[in-house]
C-alpha cells in the first residue's frame, strides 16, 4: 500500500511541498512543489489543509504524576520541598490507578503530536513491581512508541536520601528487573515500537553502587541510560555534602559520561562542564515548562548544542508541569530561551527541532525525527482553522507563536493514530472520568 499526503499547507522538509509518500511503514518518496511521485500511489490524503512536521519526540515524564495535578500541597514550591510534600501522596500508587495514569498521559501526548515518549518511572511501592510491563501494554495498544526506562531509588530518608522508604528497593532487586525487562522488551532494530533504558532517579535517591550496576548492565546489553541532573542548586549541594563532588563529577565517577547517556534538566553546570559533556557526547533533554514552575533556572540550550551535545524537548513530569502537551514545551521552548539568549538567537526551527532531531538523538534514534526518504512513517499534522491562527502568514511559525494546541492527525509508522483530532479507539470522556475517580484518591491522601 502506497500513500501520498499531497500538497500540504507545509512542511518541515525542504524539498517536499508536493508532499510524501509512504509504503510499509516508512517514507520512500518526498515529492517537490507541483510534482506526483515517481510510481502510482493506492491512496491519498489530501493534506492542503495542513501542516506536516515530523512526530514530536518527548525525552522526558512521569506519567504516574497525572494523578496529581495541581496538587494542593506541592503547589508554589521548588524541587526538594515540592519531592518531599509529593512522595507520601505518591507511595499510593497502585497497579490500576499506574495504568489509568499512564493511558492518559499517553492519550495527551498523542493528541498534541506525540509519535514517540520516555517516561522515567522509578517509584515501586510494594505491589507495583510490574510497573514497566503495565507502561508497555499501554503503549502498544495506543500505537505510540515507548522508550520505557526502568528507574529506580534505592536511598531512602533512613540512608540519607529524599524519598521515604516505602517507595525503594534494594540494589539486587533493582538490577534484577532491569535485566528483565532489557530482556523481555528491548528492541534495537530500525522501527522498533518499544526500547528500554535504565534510569535510577537521582542523586539525591540512588547510591553509588546502584548508578554503576546499570551502567555495566547498560553497557553489555546495548541499551541507554538516563537520570536527573543539575536541576537545582540544592542537588550541588546534596552531591557535594553526600559525595564530595559535583553532579558532572559524581557522573563521570560513576561511570556515565558517554554518547550513551541523556540527562534531564542540565541547567546548573559550569562552562567548562558544558565543554565536557559536549565532548562526551553526553545529551541534554530541556524541560522548559518544569524548569519554570519549579524555578530551577535556565538550560543552556545552545553552549550545549555549540559543545557538541544533543538537545532535546520533555514536558517532564504532571505534577511540575501539570500537562502532557508537547506542542505547549515546544512554544514554552521558544520563550524561555527567548528570554535567556539576546535577540533572535532562537527561533521557532531550533524549538520544534529540539522536539524531533534533537530527541530522536537523546533517545539514540536514528530512524525518527525528520521528514526524509528512509525515515519511519511519523508525522504530526495540524489545521490552522482555530481563532488563534487568524491572520498568520507564516504556517510553520504560527503554530508555535500562536500556541498550537492539538493536532488534527498523528501517524506513527504508517498509520493513522489520531483522526480529526481524536486518538483512535479511545473513548476520551470514560478516560477523563476513571482517571478523575482514581486521582481523587490522591487529592485526599494528606
Amino acid at each position: 500500500m502506497r500513500l501520498w499526503i499531497k500538497n500540504p499547507l507545509a512542511i518541515l522538509c525542504e524539498y517536499a511541498a508536493g508532499g510524501v509518500v509512504i509504503e510499509g511503514g516508512v517514507i520512500s518518496e518526498v515529492v517537490a512543489s507541483g510534482k506526483s511521485p515517481t510510481t502510482p500511489v493506492d491512496q491519498v490524503f489530501d493534506a492542503s489543509e495542513h501542516v506536516v512536521l515530523p512526530g514530536l519526540i518527548n525525552t522526558h515524564h512521569h506519567f504516574y504524576q497525572t494523578l496529581t495535578r495541581a496538587h494542593p500541597e506541592a503547589i508554589n514550591k521548588e524541587l526538594f520541598p515540592w519531592l518531599q510534600a509529593l512522595y507520601p501522596v505518591w507511595a499510593r500508587l497502585t497497579p490500576d490507578a499506574h495504568r489509568l495514569a499512564t493511558r492518559l498521559a499517553l492519550v495527551e501526548l498523542m493528541m498534541s503530536g506525540g509519535t514517540c515518549a520516555s517516561d522515567h518511572h522509578y517509584l515501586f511501592p510494594i505491589g507495583l513491581e510490574n510497573a514497566m510491563d503495565i507502561q508497555v501494554e499501554e503503549a502498544l495498544a495506543l500505537g505510540i512508541r515507548l522508550t520505557v526506562t526502568r528507574g529506580s531509588m534505592n536511598l531512602s530518608q533512613k540512608d540519607g536520601g529524599l524519598p521515604p522508604d516505602s517507595v525503594v528497593q534494594d540494589t539486587d532487586e533493582i538490577l534484577d528487573d532491569c535485566e528483565r525487562v532489557i530482556k523481555t522488551y528491548h528492541d534495537n532494530s530500525a522501527g522498533a515500537q518499544i526500547q528500554v533504558a535504565l534510569a535510577p532517579c537521582s542523586p539525591f535517591s540512588v547510591t553509588r553502587e546502584l548508578m554503576k550496576g546499570c551502567a555495566d548492565l547498560a553497557k553489555s546489553c546495548s541499551c541507554r541510560l538516563h537520570t536527573h541532573l543539575a536541576e537545582t542548586h540544592d542537588e550541588d549541594a546534596f552531591c557535594q555534602e553526600l559525595f564530595g563532588l559535583r553532579p558532572l563529577d559524581y557522573l563521570e565517577d560513576v561511570g556515565w559520561l558517554h554518547e550513551n547517556t541523556w540527562l534531564a534538566h542540565g541547567i546548573h553546570f559550569e562552562t567548562d562542564e558544558v565543554e565536557r559533556l559536549g565532548r562526551a557526547g553526553v545529551a541534554i533533554c530541556h524541560c522548559p515548562t518544569s524548569n519554570m514552575v519549579l524555578s530551577s533556572g535556565h538550560c543552556k540550550t545552545h553552549e550545549l548544542e555549540a559543545a557538541g551535545s544533543p538537545v532535546g524537548l520533555g514536558v517532564d513530569g504532571s505534577a511540575s508541569n501539570d500537562s502532557s502537551n508537547m506542542m505547549e514545551a515546544v512554544r514554552h521552548a521558544l520563550m524561555i530561551n527567548r528570554l535567556t539568549y539576546p535577540g533572535a538567537k532562537t527561533t521557532h526551527l531550533d524549538a520544534i527541532r529540539w522536539a524531533t532531531e534533537g530527541s530522536a538523538a537523546c533517545l539514540g534514534r536514528q530512524d525518527i525525527g525528520k521528514i526524509a526518504p528512509g525515515m519511519q512513517a511519523d508525522f504530526a499534522m495540524y489545521k490552522l482553522d482555530e481563532l488563534r491562527f487568524s491572520g498568520a502568514g507564516d504556517p510553520l511559525a504560527a503554530l508555535v507563536l500562536c500556541g498550537a494546541h492539538t493536532a488534527d492527525r498523528v501517524m506513527v509508522g504508517g498509520e493513522w493514530r489520531v483522526e480529526d483530532a481524536n486518538p483512535v479507539g479511545i473513548d476520551i470522556s470514560r478516560l477523563r472520568y476513571e482517571h478523575g475517580q482514581a486521582a481523587k484518591v490522591f487529592l485526599n491522601s494528606i
